[in-house]
């Protein structure tokens, strides 16, 4: 019995590292920092209605149904991409999807509800 797990084990495992990239989960205080101190793009995964009502300055929005292919807007693979989205669910996904499209710097740093910082009404 072991023997027939151990394969399967490996398979998973390179199916899910394939590109050598995986989400990093990072706080809004990090979130921040980050912004503050190096060059990052910031994606905002929910709707417009939802942007339109309130973002973090200087966020794209990349609504998360629309992450099928590689979105226009993030032509860098290696860029340093921070995801955010309205509760910490959607950009858990769309991190997902940008590292399976192979982008190799993907931060998901949750929900703007727990965003303590300004936000561009």
């Amino acid at each position: 019995m072991k023997k027939l797990l151990i394969p399967i084990m490996g398979l998973v495992l390179l199916s899910a590292c394939a590109n050598g990239a995986s989400v990093t989960k990072i706080s809004a205080a990090k979130a921040k920092e980050m912004m503050d101190t190096q060059e990052v793009i910031i994606v905002d995964v929910r709707t417009q209605a939802e942007y339109d009502e309130g973002f973090i300055p200087n966020a794209i929005l990349i609504p998360n149904e629309s992450i099928d292919g590689e979105p226009m807007e993030l032509v860098d693979k290696d860029a340093t991409i921070l995801v955010y989205c309205r509760s910490g669910n959607r950009s858990a996904q769309a991190a997902k999807k940008l590292v399976d499209l192979g982008y190799t710097n993907v931060y998901d740093f949750g929900g703007i509800i727990d965003w303590p910082y300004e936000i561009v009404n």
